[in-house]
């Protein structure tokens, strides 16, 4: 089962702590993936001054995850979240603007910034 769907036993429960924001690049992203049995969740966090914003890591064309190596989400310039398959780029709310899956939306992962820290909603 891929990782978007809501049932999805390895999904983690919401107030999980995550990390600190001061863990994850200003602006940058940072990976997180839980395991329950066979089933994976891939997601990722996405920083910008002291906010967070989460997805779940997998491209809406393909289904593939978007980095090629952890914690590596952003175009050069920071200023896109990069799909590494296809080249398409996202805007930082995770509509895409360019590529194949133009017009999609990332699948978000909802998380919070509580007192410096990241946990899942």
């Amino acid at each position: 089962m891929a990782s978007f769907e809501p049932d999805n036993p390895a999904r983690p429960p919401a107030g999980l702590r995550l990390c600190a924001l001061s863990e994850i690049t200003d602006p940058g992203g940072k990976s997180f993936r839980f395991r329950e049995g066979s089933r994976i969740f891939a997601g990722f966090v996405i920083r910008q001054g002291d906010a967070a914003r989460g997805f779940v890591d997998s491209c809406p064309h393909a289904g593939w995850p978007l980095a090629p190596m952890d914690d590596r989400y952003l175009t050069r310039d920071a200023r896109h979240i990069f799909c590494a398959g296809h080249g398409a780029l996202f805007s930082m709310d995770g509509h895409c603007v360019a590529g194949p899956c133009a017009g999609d939306d990332l699948a978000p992962w909802r998380v919070e910034v509580r007192d410096g820290d990241v946990f899942t909603l």
